[in-house]
Parts: structure tokens; C-alpha cells; sequence
């Protein structure tokens, strides 16, 4: 298995109250932390790009945060968490083409995730008057196909769709070297799993259900990805799932700045924005806010493997478990409400403790699926 980092410029309202430059300050946080990563040997960082969603996400320009990082990392992979190729949101040209161009700056190091936007708020500001919010999976199926032909045909055919058109054109750059990009899906539900091994990509797996839950889901999406007829020029097996992350030398240090982190407000955040995700019973309605995490509720989103929390040989243990379920990818969102030092911590020791003994293989997983295209 392996490991990656989720960023998303998240910018909570108790910051903004005591550091009148908070969303500065975060941004270029992030990009630091990313930068660790790599030194650590994370091998993948997903940045979000979302719109419109106050304090929860404020990185919405990510092709520049990555093309910033591309220059600023030298292993680790960059990968859109997601860039959103609807038309009403994106031209898939313009995606296609920022694709290409961070494949080249980046070395070849770059993943395109692709998706349909968090929810109700973020998909109304670009599709006003929709009233199904499914109405996206038909634009999205109607476009991710048509990104490999843009990359590998000389001059693109060129389309005549329901949502978008485009005359034959060349779309450049290409991207570097052999074949294309990695694709993958942002998944939210169990179904859309089983839905991208179909088609060959890989899934971003942001559904927050615990371990046990999750690994008959990651067991429909590899039984589909046997029979994938791929979108691309090759097929991306793959799952990452993503959970959040606290590692400190002790147990108590670490649940104490679990405790520290306002978790509770990042999780209503959660799901006052993705409303479109399943809501586990017992979730509270924005502004009402889930209650403030206590000691026994840490150790319990331990116990019931919903956050990974601990010193380095029980984050070892609990990350462990994830590779059991069948998971490829283990992605730590990261901060979620956290200090810098704690973070940066965090991401130091998982790179020193945890992720030598897991992912002991120096290529990625997505560069040999890539390489198979020219063998």
C-alpha cells in the first residue's frame, strides 16, 4: 500500500478570529506540508478544488497550488483531487490542456482525478436551476472519454455532444512521454466504486465509513476493474481511501492534539457542503454542530477505526489494517484544524516509522501501469 497527503485550504472561522492573514497563512502551510511529504516518502499529494465553500475549502485554483509544488517537489506525485472537466465548470479543452502542461512541468509526476463537484451548494453556483443534483453524472460520462483522444490523437476528432461541442482542433501540449496521465474518480458513494472499475480509473475514495464497512466496496470495485473496458489507454487499478491522521511520540500527546483540533467543526463542515454523500444517522443539520470531541469520543473513533490516531507502532497497526481491507492508497487529510508543528509532526513520523515497513516498492504504482502502454 501506499501513501499520499489530502490538502484542501481549509480555513476555519476560529482562525480567521485570531490571524487576520489566516487564509495566507494556510494556503502556503499546505504547500509546505506537501513539500515534507515528499522528503518523507509520501508518494502522492490530492489537492481539492472546490468552489464557494467557505471555511471548509479555500483551494480552488489547484493547477496553480500544484504547479507551484511541481517545481517545489522532486518524487512525490501531484494529483487533482479533483479538477471538475463539467463544461459549465471547466471546458474539458482547458482541463485536458492543464493536464498536459503539469505532466510536463512536473516530470511526468502528475494524476488526473476527475469528478462532479461536493454537493447542492458548490454545483448550483454553476448549474442554477438544477434540481437533481445526478444531473452531473451525465455530463461527466458524456466527457472523461473524450480526454484520452485529446492527448493521443495528432489532431483531436473533435465532438458534438448534448452538454459541449469542440471542431477538430489539435489540443496542445501533449502530455509527456508515453501515454497519458493516470485517471481516476472521486467517489462519495458505495456505487460509483464499482461504476469507475468499469471504466478502468482508479478511485479517490472520500467516503468516511470505518475499515470494516468499506472493504466490501473496495471488493465490488475490484471485481468490476476484471472485466474494465478503460476510458484511457490503460487501466488504472487502483483505490485510495482517506482518513484522518495523528501521529506523535506517546498515545496521550497524539489525543491530545486530536483534541486541540476542533474535529467536530471540520466534520459539520463536511456535511453541510457534501450533502450529496450518504449522512449517517445522528449527523445534525448546519449550524447545528456535531458536539465538541472529548477524550472517550477520540478513543472511540479509534477503537471503531474511523481516524487513525496514536503513537508510530499503532498508526503502523491501523494503517495496516486499511492494506488488509484492499486498499492501494492511504491518503491523510491533512490539516484538519491541526498546528503547523503537530502536522508537520505528524507527517515526519509516519514518513520515518510507518511508511518503510508498509510500501517498500521505490515506483509508484501508477508509473508501472503507464509503462505497460509502451511494452
Amino acid at each position: 500500500m501506499e501513501f499520499g497527503l489530502f490538502v484542501q485550504g481549509y480555513v476555519p472561522e476560529s482562525r480567521r478570529r485570531t490571524d487576520p492573514e489566516a487564509e495566507h497563512h494556510a494556503l502556503v502551510e499546505e504547500t509546505e506540508y506537501v513539500i515534507q511529504a515528499d522528503r518523507s516518502g509520501f508518494k502522492y499529494v490530492w489537492a481539492s478544488e472546490h468552489h464557494f465553500l467557505d471555511e471548509y475549502s479555500h483551494l480552488s485554483a489547484n493547477d496553480v497550488f500544484l504547479g507551484y509544488l511541481a517545481h517545489a517537489t522532486e518524487r512525490i506525485h501531484l494529483g487533482s483531487g479533483i479538477f471538475n472537466p463539467l463544461p459549465q465548470v471547466n471546458h474539458p479543452v482547458k482541463v485536458a490542456e492543464k493536464v498536459a502542461m503539469l505532466d510536463h512541468l512536473s516530470g511526468g509526476r502528475f494524476e488526473f482525478g476527475s469528478g462532479r463537484g461536493a454537493g447542492s451548494h458548490e454545483i448550483l453556483g454553476f448549474l442554477p436551476g438544477v434540481t437533481d443534483m445526478n444531473a452531473t453524472k451525465e455530463i461527466w460520462e458524456e466527457t472523461i472519454a473524450e480526454f484520452p483522444k485529446m492527448w493521443l490523437q495528432d489532431e483531436y476528432q473533435g465532438f458534438t455532444g448534448k452538454h459541449w461541442t469542440l471542431p477538430p482542433r489539435k489540443v496542445l501540449p501533449k502530455p509527456y512521454g508515453a501515454a497519458h496521465p493516470a485517471m481516476w474518480y472521486a467517489a462519495g458513494s458505495p456505487p460509483s466504486y464499482a461504476m469507475a472499475g468499469k471504466k478502468g480509473l482508479g478511485v479517490l475514495g472520500f467516503s468516511i465509513q470505518k475499515v470494516s464497512d468499506m472493504e466490501w466496496v473496495l471488493d465490488s470495485y475490484k471485481n468490476a476493474i476484471k472485466e474494465a473496458e478503460p476510458v484511457g489507454g490503460f487501466v488504472n487499478d487502483n483505490v485510495m481511501v482517506t482518513s484522518t491522521a495523528i501521529c506523535a511520540e506517546t498515545h496521550a500527546k497524539a489525543v491530545e492534539v486530536a483534541l486541540g483540533g476542533g474535529l467536530n467543526y471540520l466534520q459539520s463542515l463536511l456535511f453541510r457542503y457534501h450533502d450529496t454523500f450518504p449522512r449517517p444517522e445522528g449527523i445534525p443539520q448546519w449550524p447545528e454542530l456535531l458536539p465538541e470531541y472529548t477524550e472517550e469520543i477520540i478513543e472511540l473513533l479509534i477503537a471503531e477505526e474511523l481516524m487513525i490516531c496514536g503513537d508510530p507502532d499503532e498508526v503502523f497497526r491501523q494503517c495496516k489494517r486499511w492494506e488488509q481491507a484492499g486498499a492501494d492508497q492511504l491518503s491523510f487529510g491533512l490539516p484538519i484544524g491541526i498546528g503547523y508543528e503537530d502536522t508537520m509532526n505528524t507527517i515526519k513520523l509516519i514518513g520515518e516509522h510507518v511508511i518503510p515497513k508498509i510500501d517498500t516498492d521505490p515506483v509508484h504504482r501508477t508509473t508501472r501501469f503507464r509503462q505497460t502502454v509502451t511494452q
